[in-house]
């Protein structure tokens, strides 16, 4: 890395914070996530070396449901950082006391107006302030170059106010807004933890040297994406595992009648194959890293899971949600031979039990197993906490979607190149 963070930063000054904590919105309430847990680290570290912070973040986009203020955030945030902070003091040996004011996250219903500025003059030392959502100023969402973002009157407001900037949005550091790199052209910039972490983790595959295997499990609903990581990695990774979308699309370039929608108002499969199918079928001809199911699981009889080998489908007649028990195996036993495991992407429709075997399958193998693991992707990373697994089994459990995707295979993120430079 050769960003600064927060061990270089001397303690006690007035920092602007950027955190992702774009969340589920359900009826209106947005819902907790571990975006929250992880950011609240980088937050109680701050409160407790006595910055003054505000922080700012991001929610939805405009037009969508999910597109709403920051105001439960900051409750919810508080309630991680109070537990952080506790925590912290607790490995200090500290005694139990009362509930610190720092505990607290303020809310201002502004991002960078005279509310905002007068309430950012306000912190103290040891304080928290959340700013309005982000994508609320007109200002932040053009993807433009960091020297246009860095003269937007939304960066020139704020940055005099500070001593310093932290971008700690790994999850969005693919993304040229005003908040992300207009900044650190004009403030002296730092990466927080999750930035740290998320960093060293995604970029493992393309910059570490491993002696023994590295294995890939290649899943989940966006094949487009993963079809590109794995042609990006061909050099890195000795064995592709495959199942989700992706695996079928792949099962259908060898010859075997799946990997099409059969339902003409969903379109899962179709035109990710027509924009993917010339790349896909010369990989299953000349390439034998990749591994595919030999079985597959759908909903039968009575709503239980039914199971059906590969070879012995004639054509498709079931949506198929779940590789096989067999496959299942096949690939633990590839895992507990492997020095490194990345995961993009769920092998199945675990939310559902009946089809979580792949994926709970693999991941506990990779739990049981002495390797560097990263799991990567919201939606994967959920099954662990769903199925009772500990995260501290794995080297490191990912946050970002499209920014771990493009750490994955070493593409440009403006959010770090703007910290690095």
């Amino acid at each position: 890395m050769t960003f600064k963070t927060l061990d270089d930063l001397a303690d006690g000054q007035r920092v602007l914070v950027r955190l992702d904590l774009n969340s589920p919105v359900e009826d209106g309430e947005v819902q907790d996530n571990r975006r929250f847990d992880r950011h609240a680290e980088t937050v109680a570290e701050l409160l407790d070396r006595d910055f003054a912070v505000a922080l700012m973040a991001h929610q939805g986009r405009p037009g969508r449901d999910t597109f709403v203020s920051l105001e439960q955030h900051a409750a919810i945030l508080a309630d991680h950082v109070g537990r952080a902070l506790a925590t912290r003091r607790s490995e200090r040996g500290e005694s139990e006391r009362a509930e610190p004011a720092s505990r607290d996250i303020g809310f201002v219903a502004d991002t960078f107006g005279p509310d905002a500025v007068d309430a950012i003059r306000d912190l103290s030392g040891g304080e928290a302030l959340l700013l309005e959502n982000t994508r609320m100023c007109d200002e932040e969402l053009p993807e433009e170059a960091p020297e246009e973002k860095a003269d937007t009157e939304f960066v020139r407001t704020l940055a005099p106010e500070f001593d310093a900037y932290v971008n700690d949005a790994f999850s969005a550091a693919h993304r040229s807004h005003a908040s992300l790199v207009g900044f650190p052209e004009v403030v002296d910039a730092y990466a927080g933890r999750v930035m740290e972490s998320e960093y060293e983790a995604n970029t493992a595959i393309a910059e570490k040297e491993f002696d023994g295997q590295v294995t890939m499990v290649v899943g989940g609903t966006k094949a487009t994406d993963v079809i590109d990581v794995m042609d990006s990695l061909g050099e890195k990774v000795d064995d592709f595992l495959l199942g989700g979308i992706a695996g079928e699309l792949f099962l259908r370039a060898a010859g075997h009648p799946v990997g099409f929608d059969l339902d003409p108002e969903t379109d899962l499969y179709d035109t990710q194959w027509t924009d993917n199918h010339d790349l896909v079928e010369s990989m299953v001809d000349s390439r034998e890293d990749i591994s595919l199911a030999s079985d597959l699981a759908y909903e039968g009889d009575d709503d239980e899971r039914a199971e059906i080998a590969v070879d012995g489908i004639d054509e498709k007649d079931h949506s198929y949600l779940d590789i096989g028990t067999d496959t299942a195996e096949r690939y633990a036993d590839v895992i507990r031979d492997s020095e490194a495991v990345f995961v993009k992407g769920a092998l199945g429709m675990f939310e559902d039990e009946r089809f979580s075997v792949g994926t709970v399958t693999v991941l506990e193998a990779i739990a049981e197993t002495d390797c560097f693991s990263v799991i990567g992707g919201g939606d994967t990373s959920r099954a662990i906490e769903l199925y009772g697994m500990d995260e501290a089994d794995f080297s490191h459990v990912s946050i970002a979607g499209g920014a771990y995707i493009r750490a994955l295979t070493g593409a440009e993120l403006v959010g770090v190149e703007a910290l690095e430079q």
